[in-house]
């Protein structure tokens, strides 16, 4: 037994040491991962972008930190009240000698992450006022140029295509690819939005893509999109999923379309909205000229009937011929425009494909031509020529290119290059009487 004041020396640990057992302790203590339920309290977000905040019930709190890695990942804001379910782990913070949490998934209790990171986004947006229905732009009546926003492989692009070209509609169309899920496609979307405001020279522009779920649309609940559709002075249909599928862009965008091909729809309705009220007062003016005409007939047969007009019956008799004679030219005309108007729809259609098919043939004429020029221009290179056995024949520094015998002396020394290579030589001797033409004629006759 240890008498009074004295002590065990052996049991003596450091402050650290000690500190490390508890940790080594608890860690290997608690299973990981452990799920922990609780409300956040005394949230505080670092300029580290690392979280830190309490979790606590009504007995007792667990202090808990969040690292940024993990941070960025949480769909939703974090705020002090909200109730949660995490996971994580138990460890030791040595420096405090504390023990807490570090939480690597947090989820909203009771309701879904993303569905609580779109109503809060929704509130926030809505309070900028970017929901206002006075700051929705309307369609242009006759659009002629429209911007889509899309990816070229999904099917609303088919979709808005097919139902254009249904329609007939006369319009130039440009397509800026975008992803419209995964990682990236928030900023994709955005920056082909940005692409058209900047231009200007569009009508309208459409964003959007087909059906899938909640988180295959989540790009068109991103703020960055939003955003950019708030800015863009053209008016936007959005067009995201199906008719029950509501995103963050559709509350921003000027129109919201239910389907990929209404918006296309809506696009060129204008236009034929007023081909329709043209049409419809066409007719009305015709069956107004009928109404005052059959007044005029009747009249007028007032007027045979009496004793004091009965000479000029005939004459107002062949005055009703000449109406009607009139009257069914007019409808005659009225037929033959609109027949006018379907032939010149036709050969729009007609001189489109021929104008295509011209271009088609010019370019492969051009490039015809241009394989041409480039193996003509290829024979001509000097590579090609030392490539068939000819050599170039340089001064020794290879600074001046040796063309004639004339500028060669007995001991100079020489470069000569071949295609692949080269090697120096001196002149030993020279033989300046022989043309390369004589030589090859003596070999032949001798």
């Amino acid at each position: 037994m240890l008498e009074h004041g004295s002590f065990d020396r052996q049991k003596i640990y450091s402050v650290t040491a000690l500190t490390r057992m508890i940790r080594a302790a608890l860690e290997t203590s608690f299973p990981a991962p452990v799920w922990v339920e609780g409300e956040i309290s005394n949230f505080t977000r670092a300029h580290s972008g690392h979280l830190y905040f309490n979790l606590k019930d009504k007995d007792a709190q667990l202090a808990g930190v969040m690292w940024r890695s993990s941070a960025e990942k949480v769909p939703f804001e974090l705020e002090s009240g909200q109730q949660v379910v995490c996971r994580g782990q138990i460890n030791v913070y040595e420096r405090r000698g504390q023990y807490q949490f570090q939480v690597e998934i947090i989820e909203p209790k009771g309701k879904g992450a993303l569905q609580l990171a779109f109503e809060q986004l929704k509130e926030k947006l809505q309070k900028e006022g970017l929901f206002s229905s006075e700051l929705k732009k309307s369609l242009p009546l006759l659009p002629k140029k429209v911007g889509i926003v899309t990816s070229p492989k999904g099917a609303a692009i088919s979709d808005i295509l097919r139902t254009l070209e249904r329609r007939f509609a006369r319009l130039h169309i440009l397509i800026l690819p975008a992803k419209v899920q995964g990682e990236g496609a928030a900023e994709e979307i955005a920056a082909g939005i940005d692409y058209f405001t900047a231009r200007k020279d569009f009508d309208v522009i459409i964003v959007g893509r087909g059906g899938g779920s909640i988180e295959d649309l989540w790009a068109f609940n991103e703020e960055i999109v939003a955003r950019a559709i708030f800015r863009c002075p053209l008016p936007v249909i959005t067009a995201v999923g199906h008719e029950v599928d509501f995103t963050i862009a559709d509350f921003v965008s000027d129109i919201r379309a239910s389907t990929p091909t209404a918006a296309a729809e809506m696009v060129i309705e204008t236009e034929q909205a007023l081909l329709d009220k043209i049409d419809n007062l066409r007719t009305r003016m015709v069956q107004l000229l009928r109404f005052q005409t059959q007044e005029r007939k009747n009249d007028l047969l007032s007027l045979v009937h009496h004793r004091a007009f009965q000479n000029f019956k005939m004459k107002v008799l062949n005055l009703f011929q000449r109406v009607d004679d009139l009257e069914l030219r007019a409808l005659n005309s009225l037929r033959d425009e609109r027949q006018r108007l379907s032939e010149s729809r036709s050969r729009t259609q007609l001189l489109e494909e021929r104008s295509v098919n011209l271009i088609k043939a010019k370019l492969q004429v051009l490039r015809a031509q241009w394989e041409k020029l480039s193996a003509e221009l290829h024979n001509l290179s000097p590579l090609s020529i030392l490539k068939k056995g000819y050599t170039l024949c340089w001064d020794q520094e290879r600074k001046c290119l040796i063309r004639r015998i004339e500028n060669i002396e007995e001991g100079d020394r020489l470069t000569v290059s071949f295609y692949r290579g080269e090697f120096a030589c001196q002149v030993k001797a020279l033989n300046r009487g022989i043309a390369i033409e004589d030589h090859g004629r003596k070999d032949k006759q001798g």
